[in-house]
């Protein structure tokens, strides 16, 4: 190989390399969009209410509950609870049963023990706007259960009874 073609070798490959510098100096450029849809969401937690022992003609008892509810932020929702399970219980006078025997007991939205706490038509619904789904709202529940003529009449057992808790959001 002569002097000259290695010369003109040379050049055309420090052209190349000058040209690929070039491209690379000058690049083509585009945007893209990055999207999502954060959804309403809630969770909703509540610990037992536990009377404990009755005994009959000694006064009401009451004890608390607390249902806790987690929203995405900024979502308005409502809490609501049910009559219960027990065959004849409503909002407006729950039951506990023990077989075919039923004590009566309710739920309130304070100590007052003046408004049950229900569905909104019977009883009141509890509203609320969530601060994230790791902020639990605590709601508490106050049960009573009252001394009366019909409690004083049951025989002794345990008594139970399930309620619904429903969070519309």
């Amino acid at each position: 190989m002569n002097l000259s073609t290695l010369r003109a070798m040379t050049l055309a490959g420090l052209g190349l390399a000058t040209a690929g510098t070039a491209m690379a100096a000058n690049p083509v450029t585009t945007t893209f969009q990055v999207t999502a849809t954060v959804l309403k969401a809630c969770t909703v937690s509540a610990t037992p209410l536990a009377f404990g022992n009755y005994t009959p003609g000694s006064g009401a008892i009451t004890n608390t509950s607390t249902i806790n509810v987690a929203c995405t932020k900024s979502s308005p929702y409502s809490v609501t609870l049910n009559g219960g399970s027990t065959t004849g219980g409503t909002i407006a006078q729950r039951l506990m049963t023990n077989g075919a025997q039923t004590l009566q007991y309710n739920l309130y939205t304070s100590n007052a023990y003046t408004t049950l706490l229900g569905d909104g038509t019977t009883g009141s619904k509890v509203s609320a706007t969530g601060a994230g789904l790791t902020v639990p709202n605590p709601i508490t529940v106050y049960g009573q259960l009252p001394d009366t003529v019909a409690n004083q009449s049951v025989p002794a057992g345990t008594y139970t009874d399930t309620i619904t808790v429903s969070v519309s959001y």
